[in-house]
């Protein structure tokens, strides 16, 4: 990842560091599969169920896409029970092993904040399932309006102490038709520690099914003024996807001779 593809990334998620739960990410698995609905809201069930289904998402095991950018492609892999992960480019990788987030950059050509971007993409990425993890705070939102078509919403708050981010804030927007997921909205906390009222917004439209499961093809970021969506401002794509039941190996996400150790700021 070079310094222009970084900068690039990092302007156009605008800080956008979705909440990462770093404490539940220590190698833990679960004990069970079945899918307990009783700690969602109706609608989220429904959201999950138009994507596949909770069930279905909680018998994956690893993740994997890219992010093609024309000067230097990304890598994206997730261990989705434990939330290891790995991003590999050319000559730059970084990753969480469980314990720690390491960057590899023997040529010190990476200027990001690693701590930041190795697992960002996956978050936006893995929408809507990551709203099931625990911690969260469901409450009904007001429907958003984009072009003379209303969106029901739910509101995602997480509990205190949660994640690098807990004052962070989401707005899931469905369509009432399908009961897909239509729009993320979202509120930036990291680095800063405070709550704010500036929601971002994001379109998911554009869908592809992998292993039984809907999940994006691209993502697009809106300009907005408050709750008003404007015009679209830039687009990730995602290309090959890759979604199984079987888990790589705890050496393929640990921290590789010659990497360092990246602490995240937590607020």
């Amino acid at each position: 990842m070079k310094k222009i593809t970084i900068l690039a990334l990092v302007l156009i998620l605008g800080s956008c560091k979705p909440n990462v739960k770093q404490e539940a990410a220590q190698g833990s698995v679960p004990e069970k599969l079945t899918e307990d609905t009783s700690n969602y809201p109706n609608a989220m069930m429904q959201v999950f169920d138009a994507h596949g289904g909770l069930q279905l998402w909680k018998q994956q095991r690893t993740l994997s896409f890219g992010i093609p950018h024309s000067d230097n492609p990304e890598t994206h892999t997730v261990d989705l029970w434990s939330r290891r992960d790995r991003v590999d480019s050319k000559g730059v990788s970084m990753g969480f092993d469980g314990t720690e987030i390491w960057l590899l950059d023997p040529e010190s050509t990476y200027k990001g904040d690693a701590a930041f971007y190795h697992n960002l993409m996956f978050y936006f990425y893995a929408m809507p399932f990551v709203l099931a993890d625990d911690g969260i705070v469901y409450n009904e939102a007001d429907a958003l309006a984009f072009e003379g078509k209303e969106y029901p919403g739910v509101r995602i708050a997480y509990e205190s102490g949660v994640g690098v981010s807990s004052k962070d804030e989401y707005y899931i927007h469905f369509d009432p038709d399908t009961y897909q997921m239509a729009w993320l909205g979202y509120t930036v906390t990291y680095r800063t520690g405070e709550k704010s009222d500036n929601i971002k917004w994001i379109r998911y439209d554009d869908w592809q099914t992998v292993n039984g499961l809907v999940l994006p093809k691209s993502i697009t970021w809106y300009n907005y003024e408050g709750n008003t969506i404007l015009d679209p401002k830039s687009t990730v794509v995602f290309t090959d996807v890759a979604l199984g039941t079987t888990p790589k190996p705890k050496e393929f996400y640990a921290k590789p001779e010659g990497a360092i150790s990246v602490v995240a700021k937590k607020n």
